[in-house]
């Protein structure tokens, strides 16, 4: 990733630590003197007369001689970290155009042109098995037919949608509250390993940041800023989710929601942003996938009828969807014996044409024909 690096990403870097500059200000430092290097190294003078309040200004001046733009660039290529300023072409296009963009991302692993289909999945940190199964449904789909699931690492709804989309052969990116080389929560590690190894874990905090609790209603603009549309599953009427959601219907993202009981506390808000007519219910990842406008471009009838001719291949890929199906109901669907069932999926799987999600749970692989294209 980010093999080109524009020469002013260590003066964005530089700028950025700054108190009171954000990507909106370092732009107009940018306009000002042509490039971010001259206004770095710029006349107090100058900087005084830049056009930015005198408190950032004075700001600006103390902090220099204290930041070295060149060491902070070696500082996160010796640990293996990307910074992606605002005007860098991999900065994520949805994010670049939100009021207040991140002026520079803090990037472990890549961020993919794939990327930009993209769904956000939040809610509660203490889900019931309600919501647990509903996740692993929902995002197992949606990782199934290409789109990168995007959630903040917390324990939870985040933890699982992480989890089920990696489980499922897809792309997941984690936005932390705190810089990329301090996981929070520390039991997270291993997942934050594995999401950097195939995905993203990237913030818009230097390294270092600790996980303060101001932090985190500004990541959650991120992760909605970065893609189509927030799913809920699962939020209390107080939920930290909810704020994902307001970010979301600001950006001008689509707002999804699981349903729940009216009895539930951890359904009361999801149910209100339904009531409220915030947020689509859904129950399916191709709920969420038809509200995205995606088109199928291949009926599953036509790829089943363009498989081999294997009568017990063409039983179970019948059976099977984009939707989670467990071995029980694809046998009772099929009309197959268990074990006919189990050889027949390990044969598809070895074929591409069919993946394990867990559980006894499989999904019809989009590679197969099923394909979705943005019109």
């Amino acid at each position: 990733m980010a093999d080109y690096v524009p020469t002013d990403t260590p003066y964005w870097l530089a700028l950025s630590h700054v108190q009171g500059l954000g990507a909106g200000r370092i732009r107009h430092l940018l306009g000002r003197f042509g490039t971010l290097e001259r206004a770095w190294k710029a006349q107090e003078t100058e900087i005084l007369f830049a056009g930015l309040p005198r408190a950032v200004a004075e700001e600006l001046l103390r902090a220099r001689p204290e930041i070295d733009p060149d060491r902070e660039m070696g500082t996160l290529e010796g640990k293996g970290v990307t910074a992606l300023p605002l005007t860098h072409p991999e900065y994520p296009e949805r994010l670049r155009h939100i009021p207040s963009p991140p002026a520079v991302l803090y990037v472990r692993g890549d961020i993919l042109e794939c990327d930009t289909l993209a769904v956000a999945v939040v809610g509660t940190r203490r889900p019931t098995r309600y919501g647990t199964e509903a996740t692993r449904r929902i995002v197992s789909g949606l990782a199934a037919s290409g789109v990168t699931v995007v959630s903040g690492l917390a324990l939870g709804i985040d933890a699982v949608a992480h989890e089920t989309a990696l489980d499922a052969g897809g792309r997941t990116m984690a936005v932390l509250g705190s810089g990329v080389d301090v996981v929070y929560p520390a039991r997270h590690r291993d997942l934050a390993r594995r999401i950097a190894e195939s995905g993203a874990v990237l913030s818009e905090y230097a390294l270092g940041t600790r996980p303060d609790a101001r932090n985190f209603p500004p990541r959650n603009r991120i992760i909605s800023g970065m893609c189509h549309g927030v799913l809920v599953i699962e939020a209390g009427e107080r939920s930290g989710a909810l704020i994902t959601t307001q970010f979301a219907l600001e950006q001008g993202r689509d707002t999804y929601a699981v349903p729940g009981s009216i009895f539930w506390p951890m359904s009361q808000g999801t149910n209100g942003l339904i009531k409220r007519g915030e947020a689509k219910l859904v129950t399916t990842a191709e709920d969420i996938l038809e509200e995205m406008d995606l088109q199928l471009v291949a009926a599953q009838t036509e790829v089943r009828l363009a498989m081999p001719g294997d009568e017990n291949e063409r039983g179970v890929l019948g059976a099977l969807s984009l939707d989670p199906r467990h071995v029980d109901e694809i046998g009772r669907e099929s009309g197959l014996p268990p074990a006919t069932v189990s050889s027949t999926l390990a044969l598809l799987e070895l074929k591409g044409l069919a993946r394990s999600v867990g559980g006894m749970h499989y999904v019809l692989v989009r590679e197969a024909g099923v394909a979705y294209t943005h019109e």
